[in-house]
């Protein structure tokens, strides 16, 4: 369904070498014409990531309401391994076999938008954004380009877990945690202060998708640069480095992985970790003390708005049979099909109203809905903070610049200026 952010990237990064070789990268935008007013008709391949093993009765029946409601039309579905996908996605963009409905992430979709072998939804199907949430819809744009460059799909978000013991022992009110930053800085300090030292609040320093939610301009407007090393992003690396100053960012912050901030946390030796319904299950049975004290909330932010993962159905610009092939991904991914997916799956729709239904508003006292319903609640007015075009090297430029400033081998400004200049040297030379 998803695989790693570094496939993605790298993949983008090989997409993006192929058609410059066969000279498609010229294009600056949607190729071929946005008129899909035509009959729906003809067969519509239909290429997906990793689904069938999974979800083959499911695609089956979807594919069989299409053809019922447009005889004319029939669709071949082609499921790809995760393995290799970003590769065969290359190989097809260059080689002029692209399908005519792509399953595609952010990162995936841009070279292919660039190159002028993604449809402009926005202009051949615009009449549907009103189906989908805004956030959902915007997350399918690309930098420097008009225009929305896939369906929105899936959606994926994780909820925030915390320590209400190690909360009330610090006197913070158990059923109040942060919800911004200022909030958190504020409590954590005072947890560190009240446990001397021995209990931090996080286990992690700063990604991008905290730039993000702190209200840090990431990009500018054209996409060509990035830009987080502006006042607010100093901002918040100065209070990162007060927080490990004062004991309440865990000593291992820098050098931890997700992983192991998950077992900082299960040790009760952090009170705030992100996570989803499979680590409470893993607690309620690896420890059952933090399992009773667990409490749920979303993630901190100053925007107002969670961090959502996004997965998009494209449309090749080439397809021969654009009304059949927009006619189709809208199909999949409308509220009814998107409802019955989430059924199945641990995702979350994309359309208008659905995060509305029962299934995403109540609990039934099981794990998996306590964090689905957490999760439903947050991706309503949820955004994509991170950009398609930051790949896993600048990652690691801006971590390993965080570091330095934490730790104070370098101030925060110069830092975050180092990052951003690296970072844009790496835009320009891909």
């Amino acid at each position: 369904m998803r695989i790693s952010r570094r496939t993605a990237v790298v993949g983008a990064a090989v997409i993006t070498a192929a058609l410059a070789l066969t000279g498609c990268g010229a294009g600056g935008g949607s190729g071929g014409s946005e008129n899909v007013s035509g009959k729906v008709e003809g067969q519509v391949t239909f290429q997906t990531w990793n689904l069938k093993a999974n979800f083959k009765d499911y695609f089956e029946g979807v594919i069989a309401d299409f053809e019922e409601k447009y005889p004319d039309a029939r669709v071949k579905w082609i499921d790809q391994p995760a393995e290799g996908y970003a590769e065969k996605l290359s190989a097809d963009a260059a080689g002029g076999t692209l399908p005519d409905v792509v399953n595609v992430s952010p990162d995936l979709a841009y070279p292919l938008a660039k190159a002028g072998l993604a449809l402009d939804l926005q202009k051949a199907a615009g009449k549907y954004r009103g189906e989908y949430l805004d956030g959902a819809w915007r997350s399918q744009e690309m930098p420097g380009m008009p225009g929305v460059y896939a369906f929105p799909w899936y959606l994926n978000t994780g909820p925030m877990f915390y320590n209400k013991e190690l909360f009330r022992r610090a006197g913070l009110d158990p059923e109040a945690p942060p919800k911004t930053y200022g909030e958190l800085f504020r409590d954590a300090v005072s947890m560190a202060k009240k446990s001397g030292r021995k209990t931090a609040m996080l286990a992690g320093t700063p990604a991008i998708e905290d730039f993000g939610r702190y209200g840090v301009r990431l990009m500018n407007a054209h996409g060509t640069e990035f830009t987080f090393n502006e006042p607010k992003g100093v901002e918040l690396l100065k209070h990162y480095k007060e927080l490990y100053a004062a004991g309440a960012l865990d000593s291992q912050a820098l050098t931890a992985n997700a992983e192991s901030a998950g077992r900082k946390f299960q040790q009760e030796s952090v009170a705030m970790n992100p996570g989803g319904a499979l680590d409470l299950q893993k607690f309620k049975k690896e420890a059952p003390s933090l399992y009773r004290h667990i409490g749920i909330t979303d993630t901190v932010n100053n925007t107002g708005k969670a961090n959502m993962y996004v997965q998009g159905l494209m449309v090749n610009a080439q397809s021969r049979v654009k009304p059949a092939a927009v006619a189709f991904a809208h199909f999949v991914t409308d509220k009814t099909n998107q409802m019955a997916f989430a059924k199945k799956v641990t995702i979350f729709p994309s359309t208008k109203g659905s995060l509305d239904d029962p299934y995403f508003t109540k609990e039934d006292g099981t794990d998996a809905t306590r964090v689905r319903v957490a999760s439903a609640a947050s991706l309503k007015t949820a955004v994509n903070y991170t950009p398609v075009l930051l790949s896993d090297q600048m990652k690691t430029v801006l971590r390993n610049a965080v570091a330095r400033a934490v730790r104070g081998k370098q101030s925060p400004q110069a830092a975050l200026d180092g990052a951003v200049a690296e970072c844009n040297r790496l835009l320009k030379t891909g």
